[in-house]
């Protein structure tokens, strides 16, 4: 089973850099979206073959999430039950026989740590949100986290330690996250693996340079660890300034 998960950085736009390509390529059985930046009806994309489920932000042109899959869902749930959190499309769950995925767009703390606060209490809610569900059946968790973990994680971590997703408050969260029963599937398949990274900045030709970060993940319930055959990041893949990841689960 493939599932493959990209910050597109605005559906409409991505739509009009070979989208539709790129989609046929993954070949996956389950694509998830973030930063869809649209509403309901503003751009058309009907793969055969997929069920499709959206959520947006209240706010025009902002976050958003999506999700197409080969599979119906037993259930999906848009946001994670709280009121504080449930108005900029960041979260769809949806229930399979085999598990929970849950797709997710994590708050960015903005310059200066201005949204920290709200970051951090977003994390807290969410880690208890998947520990319920990985109570129930196991829990794939993938999108765009927002942070990068470790140094090598992402390309000047000196230069950046402390900014908005590399600071220490950030990263003892996703810490907090793995220890409560969750793998990260790339860094367990490739521990070492360095200049590995899903975001480039658009100025200074960062992409090219590979001065990157690795901030979108697809993690899994401890149970599932063995189940893993693979995790992907499918840097030449573009359209965004994020690169879509992957993971291959055995059947």
């Amino acid at each position: 089973m493939k599932l493959v998960s990209w910050n597109v950085n605005g559906f409409r736009a991505v739509l009009k850099k070979g989208f539709a390509e790129s989609f046929a390529g993954f070949d996956a059985d389950i694509v998830c979206l973030q930063e869809t930046k649209m509403q309901p009806g503003q751009a058309e994309f009907s793969p055969p073959g997929y069920h499709q489920y959206w959520y947006s932000a209240e706010k025009k042109g902002y976050s958003g999430t999506a999700v197409f899959t080969r599979a119906e869902p037993l259930r999906v749930q848009h946001g994670l039950g709280i009121d504080e959190h449930d108005h900029e499309g960041r979260a769809i769950t949806l229930e399979f026989d085999a598990f929970y995925l849950v797709n997710l767009y994590v708050p960015n703390s903005q310059n200066g740590l201005a949204r920290l606060d709200y970051r951090l209490r977003w994390e807290d809610d969410l880690r208890a949100y998947v520990c319920a569900l990985d109570r129930e059946k196991p829990v794939v968790l993938c999108g765009d986290l927002n942070v990068a973990h470790e140094e090598i994680d992402l390309k000047n971590p000196k230069q950046n330690l402390g900014s908005a997703g590399f600071s220490d408050a950030e990263r003892a969260k996703l810490t907090a996250l793995l220890a409560s029963g969750f793998v990260d599937t790339f860094r367990a398949l490739y521990p070492d693996a360095a200049g590995r990274y899903t975001w480039w900045s658009y100025l200074y030709n960062a992409r090219a340079s590979n001065a990157g970060w690795r901030i979108d993940y697809f993690l899994v319930s401890e149970r599932l660890r063995q189940s893993v055959a693979d995790a992907l990041i499918l840097s030449d893949v573009y359209g965004s300034d994020h690169c879509p990841v992957g993971l291959v689960l055995a059947r």
